[in-house]
């Protein structure tokens, strides 16, 4: 289950043969760009690229529990298909993962990414001013701590991936935990379950969304459904009061009667508001 934690909902669209085929003729996918190392070992993403690009890219953060599990990314074109119909290009990112990695370590990765894809992105055919962020539960996490504790690079680094801005210009997360600061305590079932959880306790701050939420945050959508009981609707409740407080553009789309995870109906629906969501912020205009 550790492993599952939001990737049981990124499989869950499944498109017939012949779509699956058109789609691939229409989109070009550029495989295992290597981002970054860790231990000897890459770090990477995949690029899609349709076959009219708008010029926006979103970004979308492939994390389950903090663990990023690797697929054929043939088989993620029919999750991206929406976004690619639109003229997005989508980059399928990939982080350390749990357990060897807590969350700090990860968020340094996905951090790391967003400045990469923004130093090469003429390469991909995207505006660097014009890149989202989109993920699910743990990836809707990493979503929301780069809308709201992004930065400007550091100018003097040696490394010119580092030089560069890790900010997004827009923000899309399902069902996201936004505080960890229960999650990381020993006694808590989480900290048990989710090992990327064991870290300091005194940085639970740091890593919680709801607390870094500030005026000049990315514009964020949140999707959410009411039965959730993984991750209670109130971390999208609570962090939604914190966007409304300090003026930054949000919505939050509740989904009735839908758990952690969306199908069918719902996941049409939620897929849709992502769409127009990033429509809306990135598309046809340079922030």
């Amino acid at each position: 289950m550790k492993i599952l934690f939001a990737t049981l909902v990124l499989f869950s669209l499944v498109m017939p043969a012949q779509s699956v085929a058109q789609a691939e003729e229409e989109v070009k996918i550029i495989p295992d760009v290597v981002y970054g190392h860790k231990f000897g070992m890459a770090l990477t993403f995949d690029v899609f690229q349709p076959e009219k690009p708008n010029g926006a890219g979103v970004l979308f953060m492939v994390s389950g529990g903090w663990y990023s599990r690797w697929t054929e990314p043939q088989n993620m074109l029919s999750w991206f298909k929406p976004l690619l119909d639109s003229g997005f290009t989508v980059f399928c990112v990939r982080h350390g993962s749990s357990p060897k990695f807590k969350i700090p370590e990860v968020v340094e990765d996905v951090r790391r990414s967003v400045r990469f894809i923004r130093l090469h992105a003429k390469e991909y055919g995207v505006d660097p001013n014009r890149l989202g962020v989109w993920g699910g539960s743990a990836g809707g996490h990493l979503s929301l701590i780069l809308g709201t504790t992004s930065d400007q690079g550091e100018p003097d680094a040696k490394d010119k991936v580092l030089q560069q801005s890790d900010r997004v210009a827009a923000v899309a997360a399902y069902y996201p935990p936004t505080d960890l600061r229960e999650f990381v305590e020993e006694t808590s079932p989480y900290y048990q379950r989710f090992p990327a959880l064991q870290f300091d306790k005194e940085l639970a701050d740091d890593f919680s969304p709801l607390l870094q939420v500030t005026p000049d945050d990315s514009p964020t959508l949140l999707i959410h459904g009411d039965q959730d009981k993984l991750v209670p609707i109130s971390h999208s409740e609570n962090i939604m009061q914190q966007f409304k407080e300090k003026n930054v553009p949000a919505e939050l789309l509740v989904i009735e009667k839908a758990a952690h995870g969306f199908k069918g109906d719902d996941q049409t629906r939620a897929s849709q508001a992502v769409v127009e969501w990033f429509q809306k912020h990135l598309q046809g205009q340079s922030k």
